[in-house]
């Protein structure tokens, strides 16, 4: 084992969006016998940066689902912006549509200054088509998905086209399951797009030649590490490209029905330290 790539949203951050004091000192631990540790994430890797503070983390990033990649000391090494006609027509489409969206930028995360109105009448729909219904879930999804550090806030699409910077993801919110149904079978077909899925609200677009596996593959080479002695750890269909990649996978308890299938074995929930476990069971067996 020579390198191990970690997933931040449902794999290292507890359900209440902190990292336990168990993992911290287990990625510290595989540090300290030369081990590579790396975040694979769809976060901005400012945002990254944001959560690792008073933990004493430094790690490369892989962000935005690898459409980036900075290294520990915060340099850019890599990225993969989408086209910007593409950036229009999926921006344009989200607006029409009345999607909340964010567009992932070098050092600020673009969104409508209606977004959370736009959430909250997607709620009041909920409430009014039935009112026993019980929305403190998605109550929570929405105020963690405004959890994230680094929001700029735009009148319009056309704002963040104007400014000409790179636009390197796209992620789309929604509760109104058939209006994500639609989202997801609009762009699904496009190949010059990569589309991936982060949470049960959401899908998010980038380049084709985007992913966390093809970033995961890239730092790999960079780092002269076969793949066979990677591994990773995740929960969302987003972290499938590296399971194909690596040698070595472990899928949260917590995980999606998919990455369970997809891993090597099933370590414990984020939040009872899955990571630390699965760190520990490596170092056990490497």
């Amino acid at each position: 084992m020579k390198m191990i790539a970690i997933d931040l949203d449902g794999t290292l951050l507890n359900s209440h969006s902190l990292i336990s004091e168990e993992n911290i000192a287990a990625i510290k631990k595989a540090q300290a016998r030369g081990i590579e540790v790396v975040i694979a994430t769809g976060r901005a890797e400012f945002d990254v940066r944001e959560v690792f503070k008073n933990t004493g983390l430094v790690t490369w990033v892989i962000g935005a689902n690898g459409a980036t990649i900075h290294r520990p000391d915060r340099r850019c090494f890599d990225a993969v912006s989408l086209d910007p006609k593409d950036g229009e027509e999926i921006l344009q489409w989200l607006e029409q549509e009345e999607f909340y969206y964010e567009v992932f930028s070098d050092s600020a995360i673009l969104t409508p200054q209606n977004g959370r109105e736009l959430l909250n009448i997607e709620l009041d729909r909920i409430r009014s088509a039935n009112p026993q219904a019980d929305i403190s879930d998605l109550k929570v999804a929405m105020n963690k998905q405004f959890g994230q550090q680094g929001f700029l806030h735009v009148g319009s699409y056309q704002e963040i086209l104007a400014a000409g910077v790179p636009l390197y993801n796209v992620l789309a919110f929604t509760f109104d399951q058939d209006k994500l149904i639609t989202g997801r079978r609009y762009f699904e077909s496009r190949d010059d797009l990569t589309l991936v899925s982060s949470s049960l609200h959401n899908f998010e677009l980038e380049h084709k030649d985007a992913s966390k596996g093809n970033a995961l593959w890239k730092l790999a080479e960079y780092k002269g590490i076969p793949l066979q002695d990677t591994g990773v750890i995740g929960d969302s269909p987003n972290d499938l490209s590296m399971f194909e990649v690596a040698g070595h996978k472990a899928a949260m308890s917590n995980a999606h029905d998919l990455v369970k299938k997809a891993g090597d074995f099933i370590t414990k929930s984020n939040d009872k330290h899955g990571v630390a476990h699965a760190i520990d069971t490596w170092l056990q067996s490497y």
